[in-house]
């Protein structure tokens, strides 16, 4: 019995030693899509892989975000503007990648965007606050994915999807937690149902970085805005020493 754990043991070793010894060749030529690339972990990603030698497209929803990215990479790094709220944005983006692979197929998929996202008691919100976040970090990235999905195809390329950890802990009303919970689904999806076309979806669920800046503040000026629009009925049934609590 102690035998066969052991030997256990070193298979397991010995195959996560093999699988870590695998690197990406060849990166001259391999199209890597980014999106929110603005600021944060999306902004160092982009940078990162184009030292690289990967063809960075970085999708940034400003033009200060764009030109800020561009003047610190590579020529190759190339930026375009994209708002996962509109669908007319993303055909552009996607028409623009088309271009720049240039029949070569999308190696690389990096979806990173978040939308804003009020949280709070759910009898405090309204339906427009669930879109906020819905529609750009869930929405948005499916319909993105969907229209990508033949160049990755072609490319046999693969489909990161980085999700916050603290997203999947649904401790408050709202969309954000929502919408990291149907990432999770919709990639888990994806991974079975692309396997037979060679394409890889992986799901990297981080915590927080450096590169990102503390929300309590947002969080507590949403939840102000929040409590002042409150009809007197749903106010006076929390009371006003819920809200100082």
């Amino acid at each position: 019995l102690h035998i066969a754990i052991l030997a256990s043991i070193l298979s397991l070793i010995i195959y996560w030693l093999i699988r870590d010894s695998y690197r990406v060749r060849n990166l001259n030529g391999k199209h890597v899509f980014i999106t929110g690339c603005d600021t944060g972990l999306g902004n160092s990603l982009a940078k990162w892989l184009d030292k690289k030698g990967f063809c960075v497209i970085a999708a940034c929803i400003t033009e200060k975000g764009s030109q800020e990215l561009q003047s610190c990479s590579s020529l190759s790094l190339k930026t375009v503007n994209l708002n996962l709220e509109d669908s007319n944005s993303i055909a552009r983006a996607v028409e623009f990648v088309t271009e720049q692979t240039a029949g070569k197929g999308l190696f690389g998929l990096v979806s990173n965007a978040e939308g804003t996202a009020p949280v709070g008691p759910t009898d405090w919100l309204r339906i427009e606050d669930f879109h906020s976040v819905l529609d750009v970090s869930l929405l948005g990235l499916i319909e993105l994915t969907l229209k990508l999905l033949p160049l990755l195809k072609k490319a046999e390329g693969r489909v990161v999807n980085l999700i916050n950890a603290k997203g999947l802990m649904a401790f408050l009303g709202g969309g954000y937690s929502l919408s990291k919970w149907g990432m999770e689904a919709f990639s888990d999806t994806l991974r079975i149902e692309m396997q037979h076309f060679g394409v890889k979806v992986s799901i990297v669920e981080h915590g927080f970085f450096k590169a990102e800046v503390d929300n309590s503040d947002i969080i507590e000026k949403y939840l102000f805005k929040l409590w002042n629009r409150l009809t007197p009925e749903i106010r006076d049934s929390y009371g006003e020493k819920y809200f100082v609590e």
